[in-house]
């Protein structure tokens, strides 16, 4: 980029950072609602309704489930938009048109055009209409942050003329700023408790704000395994006349662990199977086949659940005229990349870069390095939000480690100080520990208190993998980029 497109786009970034931005302080519920979304999508021509969309909701699995999603796609030959949040290391992460994040250059011009959209200007006769649709002055739109990202995605998807756009639900379901799409499939994941200021408590308050992204008529497929949780997602599809999938209901699945061990050093003749020793499979029964067994490219059963409801949505699709094959889909799912997911990033020691940052994603942690991963010592590497239930993810994760370096990331003002998490860990566990002021700092206390046997384990939350994977990657023994 030029001089000149280097401070258009640092303009353009300081607009979109400068909204109100709920990944970073935490909403109150009465901050939820589409009528703003709908107003600025209007006056950008409402480009959501130019896509065919997947749409994916869910408490834990629905970024898998969209990688997974998108690969089949994109191996079936469909241009493929992808929107996920949050970023990992880079915000334009978050726009992916098959595979490949987007430019510089687009994000600035996108963002420009939703900040005009945004200001006022619009003629009479749009105001008039727009203020009574919307309830908004024209003079009056300041969307947040989720909400500019949003519109920057859909147009994305128009202009790079994508043939379908999987999007990633970012908060919720039923107020969330996607919740403007007329989507082809609805997905439901994992229903767990997460974000409970805002969604409830409750499972089933949870399932509700989940099926908020159900639309009359559209089918709905889901993964949700929890009782309370079924019946509001079933009591809610009947009401909308939904077809709905279900997950042990309409179609199962087994799962074989796959098995990682220390790794030697590593092959430069690039045939190196490092990490692993098996690869994980899955095989899916549905109502109208059984499909065969099916490498996975992400370690868990938790992930397998998430390849269940992939694959239903692509038999739904097939059924529809899609043409997706056998192929496409094994292929999909065997090369799906979706870093800091149980991903093995270094050799000896083995390091593991997860984001688990509720009790129902710690659980699935554990239990995948129960399974996958040698008895050798583990070490942790936590940092966690202050809406988290950081005692219920001590309780689970702590008798299966040996040491925890506890530390905080600098990227978002949610981070709860070292300090803190230390008194939690006091009384919810009792494990070892080290603080650190920064990211950093814990996890080099980490490498140095392993040998080269031990596994270390950094989890927690998505913006603590996102500082430390960069770090990671130019070591010797471990991955090198995204």
């Amino acid at each position: 980029m030029t001089q000149q497109a280097d401070a258009r786009y640092q303009q353009a970034l300081d607009y979109w950072f400068s909204s109100i931005n709920y990944e970073q302080r935490i909403p109150e519920p009465q901050d939820l609602k589409l009528d703003r979304m709908r107003a600025l999508l209007e006056r950008l021509g409402n480009p959501q309704e130019r896509l065919r969309i997947i749409h994916v909701a869910g408490s834990k699995g629905k970024g898998s489930t969209s990688a997974m999603l998108a690969s089949i796609f994109r191996r079936a030959g469909y241009r493929t938009g992808l929107f996920t949040s949050p970023h990992l290391c880079g915000i334009e992460e978050r726009f992916q048109v098959d595979g490949q994040v987007i430019s510089q250059e687009e994000l600035t011009v996108l963002l420009e055009e939703v900040r005009e959209a945004a200001a006022s200007g619009q003629s009479a006769a749009n105001v008039q209409a727009e203020s009574a649709a919307a309830n908004l002055r024209v003079f009056d739109l300041h969307p947040t942050f989720f909400e500019i990202a949003t519109a920057a995605g859909f147009l994305h998807f128009v202009r790079r003329r994508v043939d379908v756009a999987v999007v990633e639900v970012g908060l919720g379901g039923r107020f969330d700023s996607t919740n403007v799409c007329q989507p082809e499939v609805s997905l439901i994941t994992s229903i767990s408790l997460d974000h409970t200021l805002q969604l409830g408590d409750r499972l089933a308050s949870i399932a509700m704000e989940k099926a908020g992204i159900v639309k009359p008529r559209r089918p709905a497929i889901s993964g949700a395994r929890a009782p309370a949780a079924r019946a509001v997602i079933e009591q809610i599809c009947r009401e909308r006349d939904a077809p709905l999938q279900q997950l042990d209901r309409d179609f199962h699945y087994s799962y074989r662990p796959g098995k990682v061990a220390l790794g030697a050093p590593a092959d430069d003749s690039g045939s190196d199977p490092w990490p692993f020793l098996r690869r994980p499979q899955f095989q899916l029964r549905t109502r109208r086949r059984s499909w065969p067994a099916m490498d996975l490219g992400l370690l868990g059963e938790h992930q397998a659940a998430n390849a269940a409801v992939a694959v239903a949505c692509v038999e739904h699709l097939r059924q529809a005229g899609w043409q997706i094959s056998d192929a496409a889909v094994a292929d999909g799912l065997a090369g799906v990349n979706w870093p800091a997911r149980m991903e093995v990033m270094c050799r000896r020691p083995l390091v593991i870069l997860d984001c688990a940052h509720n009790v129902a994603s710690a659980e699935a942690l554990v239990e995948t390095l129960q399974s996958s991963f040698p008895p050798t010592r583990r070490l942790l590497v936590f940092a966690s939000s202050n809406d988290k239930d950081v005692a219920g993810i001590f309780r689970t994760l702590a008798p299966h480690f040996a040491h925890a370096f506890l530390t905080r990331y600098g990227t978002n003002p949610r981070s709860v100080p070292p300090e803190q998490l230390a008194e939690l860990l006091r009384r919810n566990g009792g494990l070892p520990c080290t603080l650190s002021a920064n990211a950093a700092q814990a996890w080099q206390a980490a490498r140095t208190m392993a040998s080269s046997e031990d596994l270390i384990c950094v989890t927690g939350s998505v913006f603590l993998a996102g500082e430390l994977r960069p770090v990671m990657t130019g070591m010797a023994g471990c991955k090198i980029g995204l």
